[in-house]
């Protein structure tokens, strides 16, 4: 009885988990609010706790609040050898290659995802890390996009989107937004309009059926991009209209900042001189808003890079101190070797003038 009482009470926790993860970017503080209670009322149950403060880290950075969603995330870590569920720490290592990547830090995010595509490849149910292996290829294409080029980068995404359909449609429907919307913007930058606007609009379709309004509206952001680019104003302040009003219940800075830049660009060209002028302020606010949070994730980016290489320089110091004993321990047993040789020699040579000695001795007393 209790032992059914039990597996109920995980299906209601796994439950809640799966309806908190469709809000994170629709409303996440309210996901941050079911991520803390379940930490908070499972004390005893190591892997929900992992799984609240996962919930928690991944609604922070929703918000953009990458300085808290790491927080969370390192708490999460934290945790990790206290349980054997492989499929989670899998889960909590790609997530911290996805911080890392948010973060900028690109060689550690590196880190990251090769311990997790390496956790992977062993996990032996196949079916059930499709979506871990999804996000692995999807932020390693983010970070060649940075780092190398966006034919690369579209190679992994594609990869990425291919291993999200093999999941659940709307399980996987947020992230498959996620990655068609990186694809899009890849094309953009390839000039390629056509596939760009395809991109976006396949995103949006993806962002609306989980209501992920905050991803529905940067591909809307996304489609006015192209619109603009090629001379269709009133359809483009059409997206970006619609794209505002989605994220004005998100309240993403970064979203809301290239929606109003968005506008102004878009009314100017058709001179509508007033609605120019108050997306342009509100632009300039946003932006200042920005650059004061930013301050905190640079703080943040640095401060991971310190403390990497304290621990570096720490390392290579032990090294160099457990070097220096070994070659000390060296010469001490190369000196102990030459002296029992030695001393073994001088007692031969002993020996064999003693033996010399007794001879001569001996001869003498013979004559």
């Amino acid at each position: 009885m209790v032992s059914f009482a039990y597996s109920q009470n995980n299906k209601k926790v796994d439950s809640i988990i799966k309806v908190a993860s469709n809000e994170i970017y629709n409303n996440p503080d309210n996901a941050i609010k079911i991520g803390s209670e379940i930490v908070k009322n499972n004390e005893e149950n190591i892997e929900y706790r992992i799984k609240g403060y996962k919930l928690i880290s991944d609604a922070y950075s929703s918000k953009r609040d990458y300085e808290k969603s790491l927080e969370f995330l390192i708490k999460a870590s934290e945790l990790l050898g206290q349980t054997n569920d492989k499929l989670l720490k899998i889960n909590i290592i790609n997530k911290t290659g996805i911080q890392y990547h948010q973060l900028k830090v690109y060689d550690k995010a590196m880190q990251y995802l090769d311990q997790a595509e390496q956790l992977i490849v062993e996990y032996p149910i196949k079916d059930s890390i499709h979506v871990e292996l999804g996000k692995n290829y999807m932020i390693r294409g983010l970070i060649y996009k940075e780092k190398l080029s966006c034919m690369i980068a579209i190679d992994y995404i594609d990869k990425g989107i291919a291993e999200f359909r093999k999941g659940d449609k709307f399980e996987v429907a947020s992230k498959l937004s996620i990655a068609i919307y990186n694809k899009g913007n890849c094309y953009l930058l390839l000039n390629n309009n056509k596939l760009a606007l395809e991109s976006f609009k396949e995103s949006v379709r993806m962002a609306k059926l989980v209501n992920a309004k905050s991803l529905e509206a940067f591909a809307l952001k996304g489609s006015a991009k192209v619109y603009t680019l090629e001379g269709n104003n009133i359809e483009a302040i059409k997206a970006l209209n619609e794209a505002l009003n989605l994220a004005s219940e998100v309240n993403d800075l970064i979203l809301n900042q290239e929606i109003y830049k968005g506008l102004a660009e878009n009314y100017l060209a058709v001179n509508e001189l007033n609605q120019f002028k108050i997306n342009q302020l509100k632009f300039i606010e946003v932006q200042k808003l920005i650059k004061d949070r930013e301050r905190i994730s640079v703080s943040e980016s640095l401060g991971v890079k310190e403390a990497e290489s304290k621990a570096n320089r720490s390392e290579l110091s032990n090294k160099f101190y457990y070097l220096l004993f070994v070659l000390f321990l060296f010469l001490i047993l190369i000196i102990l070797f030459f002296y029992v040789i030695i001393k073994k020699k001088k007692k031969e040579i002993e020996a064999i003038k003693r033996k010399i000695s007794n001879l001569q001795n001996k001869k003498m007393k013979e004559a």
